[in-house]
């Protein structure tokens, strides 16, 4: 009989199954590619794409597409070690966040970074004052703002409302002569991130516009150059019904639109936009081996093991509403659906399920299960320790070859961090 499972670029997905184990993450490294040169071919040449390392902070995934070109945004002392590590340059990686310790900017201060991202103005005083403390005359700083406009069309909105993240609009315009008087930090340019998951073009469009409008004018009033602007990303990612994946072209065309006349107008200003999910999730999928396949109350169960401790965003992405991420059979690729399966996890909670009512070809106990456009947020937004999993292993599959690029947790690994209080046993009178 003809195998109708799938393959990465050549390889059953079976042969990665049973050589790494499952749960596993599958990333095509072809995919990868396709994806960010197809941005690259698209978007203005003045745009740079910086990976947002929070979506897929894999070692391999940030090497690879920092050999493409990108560059990286990180969040995190261990994001910074890994885009390093990784390869990319300190002149293509900036540092943002809310929240950034003291550490952390030491850390940056010690890289060098094309600019840490400031969110309010008290940590644009400690990047001076710890410049002044190491002796560096010049740190390049880019002053992240909560617009006072608000988004179009995101699932999920990050400005134009009360936000933990940035500097308000109307605070910046304030602040000139504090700004004014750095002697160390030196304003490199403006941030603004609107959203995520914009599945209209013409909301990225609008959005876009409305942040190069923001910077140019904050500029003017602040008196400090426009060398950056970051205008963030949230390029969407389709993943449930009645869902349509973002025109590319149409985005590409309006985007490139807007940013003409202000290129034109700032010659050499570095236009950056930070892409996590669509830059990553399109490659990967969340593999799972079906453990049992049972009937309740008249619903047919596949129960498998990985779940929502490696994959969180199966559940829905934030929805109230449970929604299905994409679920195939990967051992009956081609087959066609002959009933309804809920899919669920190993774990001892209700919640634990990935697929509720899913289409899917008869499925078997032992067959393979995969959950696609899952490259990003899967285990970097998962409760991976949760009933003592661990995080599962994550294959690149490069040139026909099936690489691993972060191995299974083993039980050792969950122990060896913990340290046994020696309790002395409790003696009990009869």
């Amino acid at each position: 009989m003809t195998s109708t499972e799938r393959h990465i670029q050549g390889v059953p997905v079976s042969s990665i199954g049973e050589r790494f184990g499952t749960p596993l993450f599958v990333y095509d490294a072809e995919v990868l590619r396709a994806t960010y040169e197809e941005l690259r071919t698209l978007l203005h040449p003045a745009i740079d794409i910086f990976l947002s390392l929070k979506a897929n902070p894999n070692l391999s995934i940030c090497s690879y597409l920092g050999s493409l070109g990108a560059g990286a945004e990180v969040s995190s002392l261990v994001e910074l070690l890994t885009a390093q590590r990784a390869g990319i340059a300190a002149k293509d990686t900036i540092f943002l966040g809310p929240g950034k310790t003291t550490d952390e900017l030491r850390a940056c201060l010690a890289a060098d970074l094309y600019a840490v991202v400031c969110e309010s103005l008290a940590e644009v005083r400690e990047v001076e004052r710890l410049a002044a403390e190491v002796g560096r005359t010049e740190v390049p700083v880019i002053l992240r703002v909560n617009p006072d406009f608000h988004t179009k069309g995101s699932g999920l909105a990050m400005g134009g409302k009360p936000r933990q993240f940035g500097i308000d609009a109307e605070v910046l315009r304030t602040s000139p002569r504090e700004l004014a008087g750095l002697r160390r930090v030196r304003i490199r340019g403006i941030h603004a991130y609107m959203g995520t998951r914009f599945l209209n073009h013409q909301d990225l469009v609008h959005n876009t516009a409305q942040i190069l409008e923001l910077a140019d004018a904050l500029a003017d009033d602040l008196g400090i150059p426009l060398e950056a602007v970051d205008f963030g990303g949230g390029f969407g990612v389709a993943y449930f019904d009645n869902e349509t994946d973002l025109d590319l072209k149409a985005l590409a065309a309006g985007i490139n639109e807007v940013v003409e006349p202000f290129v034109a107008a700032h010659p050499g200003c570095r236009l950056i936009n930070e892409l996590g999910r669509y830059l990553t999730a399109w490659c990967g999928t969340y593999v799972v081996r079906a453990l049992y396949v049972k009937e309740s109350v008249g619903e047919r169960f596949v129960v498998a093991d990985g779940g929502t401790n490696h994959h969180m965003a199966a559940v829905g992405v934030g929805s109230f509403v449970k929604r299905n991420f994409p679920l195939r059979s990967l051992t009956r690729y081609q087959d066609e659906p002959t009933g309804w399966y809920t899919v669920t996890g190993p774990l001892c909670t209700p919640n634990d399920v990935i697929g509720k009512r899913v289409a899917l070809p008869e499925v078997a106990p032992g067959d393979l299960l995969g959950v696609e456009r899952s490259g990003a947020y899967g285990p970097s937004a998962s409760p991976g320790l949760f009933l003592s999993h661990g995080f599962p292993a994550e294959v690149l599959v490069h040139d026909g070859v099936a690489h691993l690029v972060r191995e299974r947790d083993t039980s050792e690994d969950l122990l060896a961090r913990q340290r046994l209080v020696p309790f002395p046993p409790v003696h009990r009178q009869e």
